[in-house]
């Protein structure tokens, strides 16, 4: 697995991918919290908040993780590669958890920067230090559980199509159905069972600062069974 890892990082820095992932990510952010005005703008809210970066940042993600993940084993299967992986002496399950760790981790690199909004908000306060840290660290740790579950639907994707673009497209639908579909459902029937089974409701919920074991074991079910359906679809282009 770790070799399949060190491949993935090593392909996404030495194509302009890697970078272009994390200065888009970045330049999004920043263009919308700073600069432009509207409702996400943090300096025209009037308050040390950071809810409009958690707020924008789970849709930024849900085109940008599909973009990173659609070349996992869409690539593979249009270059005639994928053949051949499946043949060396390293198991299905290592090679799905090596593409869902690589573009995890590229992911998290591009998360890490955004720590200086945390710090800014935290001195232009009245009096400095007037932020919110635990909802602050509750949506950090939502975030990384939100991205973990899109990266593996990403993945998951790359395997239908050998075609990028399908792979992207299909990635970014699924990723949008059980991030706010469900909750649009929800309303429309009044269900609180459809609303537990969207991602927004389980993310909204330990950005109050309250890790329920409920939400995480939602995510972590979520990315447990698109990296196992990843698996599946690998099973069967070998046979």
């Amino acid at each position: 697995m770790l070799a399949i890892l060190k491949k993935e990082i090593n392909s996404f820095f030495s194509s302009p991918i890697g970078y272009l992932v994390i200065a888009i990510f970045l330049v999004l952010n920043s263009l919308f919290l700073w600069l432009f005005k509207g409702e996400f703008n943090i300096l025209d809210y009037g308050f040390a908040d950071l809810s409009s970066f958690f707020l924008l940042a789970p849709w930024i993600l849900i085109f940008l993780i599909p973009a990173v993940t659609m070349r996992s084993f869409s690539d593979e299967k249009k270059q005639g590669t994928l053949e051949l992986l499946l043949t060396k002496p390293i198991s299905h399950l290592n090679i799905v958890l090596g593409k869902y760790f690589g573009a995890f981790i590229l992911i998290l690199i591009a998360l890490l920067p955004t720590l200086i909004y945390v710090y800014t908000v935290y001195e232009l306060g009245n009096p400095v230090g007037n932020l919110d840290m635990g909802t602050v660290l509750g949506s950090y740790f939502g975030l990384l559980f939100l991205v973990a579950a899109y990266t593996a639907i990403g993945v998951f994707a790359s395997t239908l199509s050998d075609n990028q673009i399908v792979a992207f497209i299909s990635a970014v639908f699924i990723c949008f159905v059980f991030y706010i579909g469900f909750e649009g459902v929800a309303d429309f029937t009044s269900s609180n069972f459809i609303d537990q089974l969207g991602m927004s409701t389980h993310f909204k919920s330990m950005g109050r600062g309250v890790l329920d074991t409920r939400d995480i074991i939602y995510f972590l079910s979520i990315t447990i069974l698109f990296l196992v359906l990843t698996k599946l679809n690998i099973n069967k282009e070998e046979k």
